[in-house]
């Protein structure tokens, strides 16, 4: 065999292997209008119009930072990807991830302001960074920090649902529902983050794919044509965390994630089973004790009549009888905070174009994000009108509930300091 044996090297990702793996290129200089920045031993090149940079924490997929837009005077949050290229997978994430946040258009939906590449070309495109709005917290701190009032409760759940109501309607799942995927400012404006697991709902979906806690059943019991459901089911989990102020089921791995919740939900019947296509499913349950749904009332003393109902409605086995968005936004849980004729839905459902079809190496990806990033700055509304987007998703969503944190918990700049690096 003529030259060297490449070897596959496994990544952290069953099933994915990485090829022609080597040293990282060599750092190029900044490119004209970018500076650089290192930011807990990472480099940043971003440009100039962005300065004062500070972290604030980083995930499995990027690292986000606060920056101030010279343009505008305002404090905003910019997202390094983490190795976007490092795998298809991780590319295709990447990728999706962009094509949503610039395409919803949304109050409480995370909306993309800048994106931007120090690369020069296609080729060497390996750094890909996005701007946002700066929130200041997320459920998952503001959790640490204290316990919520039902009313603060109501609000929020009311905001994620008018969210995933547009969301849905435009044909996505997003799949990675969490307390830290819902951002909240001081004023309790929520906004849903992370779309780099979401999917439109035309396409057979994986079963592996959101964090465990607060995963549906039918995603760990290999459901490939799960429904927009699964989202209600993360709904649920969050809403009974945030009346408890602990998770709903903290399982260590997904057989014991399943037990839990069949623990709380109890043992399904033989027409749910009928539905589960996966064998070895099915036996697990078959094998497991006949277990009694549990009343609700009994594992949230604190929480009102209308608040477990609602979770009656959310934490059910099967999804063909779980509440769907729209019927939760008709509950009476959430009529106080609730109006009809702010929540808009989608113009258009957001589809898989033919390239996205087709994109099958890791090359296929890079030009897609590229593309996305061309795009972007093509058009007229990302050039002109970034101070007024600033302002508009600031004040969109009414400020209609009470303020989640006090001004000891915030810093100067809106952040809560418990959420700094």
């Amino acid at each position: 065999m003529n030259g060297p044996v490449r070897r596959p090297v496994a990544s952290a990702e069953p099933g994915v292997f990485f090829a022609n793996i080597g040293p990282p290129p060599p750092e190029r200089p900044p490119p004209i209008g970018f500076h650089e920045v290192e930011l807990n031993k990472t480099r940043w090149v971003i440009p100039k119009a962005y300065d004062r940079l500070r972290c604030l924490g980083e995930g499995a997929y990027g690292v986000v930072c606060t920056a101030e837009d010279l343009r505008t005077g305002q404090r905003v949050a910019v997202k390094k990807f983490f190795r976007p290229f490092q795998s298809t997978i991780h590319a295709k994430r990447t990728y999706r991830e962009l094509k949503l946040l610039r395409t919803l258009k949304h109050g409480n939906v995370l909306e993309m302001i800048d994106v931007f590449t120090p690369d020069p070309d296609v080729t060497t495109l390996n750094n890909v960074y996005f701007v946002s709005v700066l929130i200041g917290s997320d459920l998952q701190n503001i959790l640490k920090i204290q316990r919520l009032k039902n009313e603060q409760i109501q609000a929020l759940i009311y905001q994620v649902l008018r969210g995933l109501k547009y969301i849905h309607s435009a044909g996505i799942v997003h799949r990675d529902l969490k307390p830290s995927n819902i951002a909240v400012n001081e004023f309790g404006d929520v906004k849903i983050l992370d779309f780099g697991l979401a999917r439109t709902t035309d396409h057979e979906m994986t079963g592996y794919v959101s964090t465990r806690w607060y995963r549906a059943p039918e995603i760990m019991l290999n459901w490939m044509h799960y429904t927009q459901t699964v989202d209600v089911w993360s709904v649920g989990c969050i809403l009974a965390e945030l009346v408890s102020g602990k998770p709903m089921f903290p399982g260590d791995d997904h057989i014991d994630q399943l037990t839990r919740i069949m623990g709380v939900v109890g043992t399904p019947s033989y027409d749910f089973l009928s539905k589960i296509q996966s064998e070895e499913a099915r036996n697990y349950i078959r094998n497991l004790p006949w277990m009694p749904r549990v009343d609700f009332f009994t594992l949230l003393p604190d929480a009102s009549a209308d608040a477990v109902d609602l979770l009656g409605r959310m934490l059910v086995l099967d999804p063909d009888d779980r509440i769907s968005v729209i019927e939760a936004l008709d509950h009476s849980y959430v009529q106080d905070c609730r109006d009809p004729g702010g929540e808009p839905v989608a113009d258009h459902q957001v589809g898989v174009d033919a390239e996205e079809e087709a994109a099958t190496l890791l090359d296929d990806w890079r030009e897609l994000i590229w593309k996305e990033i061309q795009n972007f700055h093509l058009c007229p509304r990302a050039v002109n009108c970034l101070n007024d987007d600033l302002t508009r998703q600031m004040s969109e969503v009414e400020r209609q509930s009470p303020q989640l944190l006090s001004n000891e918990d915030v810093d100067d700049e809106g952040v809560v300091e418990k959420i700094i690096c």
